[in-house]
């Protein structure tokens, strides 16, 4: 019996499609990611989620649905300030030898919300 074999991905889906800048569009699909589940967790409407980071709702839902070039990795952690969020950047030296160095999106996890 010949089995297929499925090409394993590289764990950056947009470097896979073959996007310009793949990390970049990786980073800011986690910060939108954390910015949806901030907005369902609050219960919060596009259209206030809009006054709050100073953009008409319809942006805010291309946003939530992907579209997110628009929007610069600054513009976002603003949002997640706007948020009532603390946004911490770490820097640290790259100490695997297996991987190259990246850039990583963590926070702690809250009770009720999903962490990734």
């Amino acid at each position: 019996m010949n089995r297929n074999k499925t090409p394993t991905g590289s764990q950056n889906v947009f470097r896979d499609l073959g996007f310009p800048n793949p990390e970049e569009h990786l980073l800011k699909a986690h910060l939108v990611y954390k910015i949806d589940t901030i907005l369902k967790a609050r219960k919060l409407k596009q259209v206030d989620a809009g006054k709050l980071f100073g953009i008409p709702q319809p942006d805010v839902s291309k946003m939530l649905r992907g579209e997110f070039r628009q929007f610069s990795v600054e513009r976002l952690l603003r949002f997640l300030v706007a948020l009532d969020h603390d946004v911490k950047i770490v820097i640290t030296p790259h100490r695997g030898k297996e991987n190259p160095p990246a850039l990583h999106v963590s926070w702690p996890p809250q009770p009720g919300m999903l962490n990734f």
